[in-house]
């Protein structure tokens, strides 16, 4: 179930955010509860996981665009998490108290508009399960570019979804169900305990998986490792935790990855 993926091109992101929360509101607190009007218009409770979408994101190649599509002034408690992923919004006022805000309809005309404009994207990922996205679906295979749809299981056409190159549901990526919602901001997903591990450990074992996963093989290229930590922290420097180089760093990390050579780098996996 491998998209294709494109050496040296990059990644377009579009958030049909409101789409993808609503699904999780009603996940958590049953069918029809978001779409009543006073739920709809009120602050919003942080439930999307924001960050590992965005990991997600990234471990298709470098995120060229990162756009969400949303009525922001009730989304205010997702800010730290949107502005850590460096995410752009833009914003949505629907033109009527029980109409929609419109953002399949911008996200769709921007993601036409975007590849026509950029050659170097070379994968498009939409997040959201309207069956609205089957026409952009179309325009961007057409455009020889690799579909990657994200959605609710609950609420995602199905029709959409198979006209996707792949199509991940959000509730199987997130560790916990998608009925609990990711920790809200300044809160932690409650785990068995565990050893902690250092800054270090933490990222080397968040790329390889996330590779591991989007290539479908338990070992990954080194290099590619590198490429993915800063992608998902350019501020990511093996110096700043004790380590000379990267190398050193991999090397230091044996209880988190195995190595073994390649033909042409070396491997990792994670133990």
């Amino acid at each position: 179930m491998n998209a294709t993926h494109h050496d040296g091109r990059s990644v377009a992101l579009y958030w049909d955010f409101e789409n993808l929360h609503a699904g999780l509101v009603e996940a958590k607190y049953g069918d029809g509860v978001y779409a009543k009007q006073d739920n709809r218009f009120k602050v919003q409770e942080p439930l999307v996981d924001v960050q590992a979408l965005a990991e997600l994101a990234a471990s298709f190649g470098p995120v060229a665009i990162n756009r969400a599509y949303c009525n922001w002034q009730y989304f205010g408690r997702y800010r730290d998490a949107l502005l850590q992923c460096a995410v752009e919004l833009i914003q949505l006022f629907p033109p009527g108290a029980s109409a929609k805000n419109g953002a399949d309809i911008k996200l769709c005309l921007d993601a036409t508009e975007d590849i026509g404009r950029f050659d170097h994207i070379g994968t498009v990922i939409i997040i959201g399960g309207d069956s609205d996205f089957m026409p952009v679906a179309q325009k961007i295979k057409a455009a020889g570019r690799t579909l990657i749809g994200i959605g609710n299981r609950r609420n995602t056409n199905k029709h959409w979804a198979k006209s996707c190159h792949e199509f991940r549901y959000y509730d199987s990526l997130i560790d916990a169900p998608g009925a609990e919602g990711a920790p809200q901001p300044g809160e932690a997903k409650e785990h068995p305990p565990a050893e902690p591990l250092d800054p270090a450990a933490e990222i080397l074992k968040r790329a390889v998986r996330l590779l591991a996963e989007t290539q479908g093989e338990a070992w990954v290229n080194k290099a590619s490792v590198w490429h993915m930590i800063k992608r998902l922290d350019a501020t990511f420097d093996p110096k700043d935790h004790g380590h000379a180089s990267f190398s050193d760093m991999v090397k230091a990390m044996d209880p988190v990855v195995e190595i073994k050579k390649g033909d042409t780098d070396h491997m990792l996996r994670l133990r």
